[in-house]
This record gives structure tokens, C-alpha cells and sequence, in this order.
């Protein structure tokens, strides 16, 4: 015996629930995306003056500790100025120490460079060598041989930009707090030229 036919969606049927799914997919877009544009040059040369990027807003949620991972270019309320946005890379997780010390190279040179718990960071993305830690912590030692170091407090992160010697960053007003993260730098969108997924680097993991 043959079966009954199903019938045919009808065209308004089809258009609703086409119209349905955008709907979902734009709000579930809206709620775990943001967009954002960078602005001075702070994060020189890995992003640029008035670029625009798209922020994960969601995958941390579901990290076991909630925080973001070395090396993770992040989009924060600014501690120093709440009602704006930076952005930064995460240097050090809570309980970390970061020190900058100077390194002789084979040009008998001394560069400064960036060490998490004793382990000196390699940075192809900065712009320059740091000039070092900021005096601004109590416990932040600049005078001796062993360089500036400063111990990341339970909670918080620890950022700076990678041009340097040009961003206002954790060097100048301190730790950041988890809480204040807004989410992780995923994709550079604008201008078109730039259009590239952004990748988490450390050397330290």
C-alpha cells in the first residue's frame, strides 16, 4: 500500500520560518559577539589604529577557572576609566610573577625583556623592547640586578600592549580584574586587508 504523500510546505510557511532562524541566529550572534574598534596604537603592530575587530564575548564562561589564557588579546573595561574600553594582552595570570630584566645579546647589548615566573617570554609581536615595570607597585623592585618584578594578586591579570613603550597599560595602573573583562579579540574584520582570525600567542604556557 503506498504512503500518503507529506504535504508541501506552503511559501509563507518556508518565509516564516526562514525569517525565525535569522531572528535566532542574529540574536544568539548578538549575545556572544561585539564589535570594537581600536583605537591609538598601543597594540602596534599587531593591530592598528581605528581597526575593527570581532570580540568572543562567551568562551571564557565556559573556561573551568574563567580566565583567559597567556598570550589572549582581550577587550576590558578600563580600570582607570570605567566608561572605556581597552585593549591588551594578557602577560600573567593570577599568582604569577612578572619581571622585566635586561639580557645581554651576542651584541654585547643589554635589552630588556619580559619574564613570567622565571621564564623569559619570546615576543615576536611587540613593537620594541619594554623600558620595564612601572613604579607605581609597593613591592616592584627597579633598582636591582635581578630588574622590576611584581607578583599578580588572586582574581586579577596582567596587560600590556604590544608597542610597549606606547601603551597605558598594567605597567602604569595596575592589575586588572577578571570581572572587568569583556572578552577575547576573535576575528579583524576592517579593512578588509587586515581580515584575519587572531591568534593567541605566548611562549610561556
Amino acid at each position: 500500500m503506498a504512503s500518503n504523500p507529506r504535504p508541501r510546505k506552503s511559501l509563507v510557511q518556508e518565509l516564516l520560518e526562514t525569517v525565525l532562524l535569522t531572528v535566532i541566529l542574529f540574536g544568539a550572534a548578538k549575545f556572544s559577539l561585539q564589535t570594537f574598534m581600536v583605537q591609538g596604537q598601543s597594540m602596534n603592530p599587531t593591530l592598528q589604529d581605528s581597526e575593527y575587530i570581532l570580540v568572543d564575548r562567551i568562551s571564557y564562561r565556559f573556561h573551568q577557572d574563567g580566565l583567559p589564557s597567556r598570550g589572549d588579546i582581550v577587550v576590558f573595561k578600563a580600570p582607570p576609566s570605567p566608561s572605556e574600553d581597552y585593549i591588551k594582552r594578557v602577560i600573567a595570570l593570577p599568582g604569577d610573577t612578572v619581571a622585566v630584566r635586561p639580557v645581554v645579546g651576542p651584541n654585547h647589548v643589554a635589552v630588556n625583556h619580559v619574564f613570567v615566573n622565571g621564564h623569559m617570554l619570546s615576543e615576536p609581536y611587540i613593537a620594541e623592547p619594554p623600558d620595564g615595570l612601572s613604579m607605581v607597585f609597593s613591592n616592584v623592585n627597579c633598582v636591582s640586578a635581578r630588574g622590576c618584578q611584581y607578583t599578580v594578586p588572586g582574581n586579577d591579570v596582567f596587560v600590556m600592549g604590544d608597542n610597549r613603550n606606547r601603551s597605558y597599560d598594567s605597567r602604569m595602573w595596575g592589575p586588572l580584574p577578571v570581572a572587568n573583562i569583556v572578552g577575547r579579540a576573535l576575528v579583524s574584520y576592517w579593512p578588509l586587508n587586515h581580515l584575519s582570525f587572531i591568534q593567541s600567542q605566548s611562549s610561556y604556557h
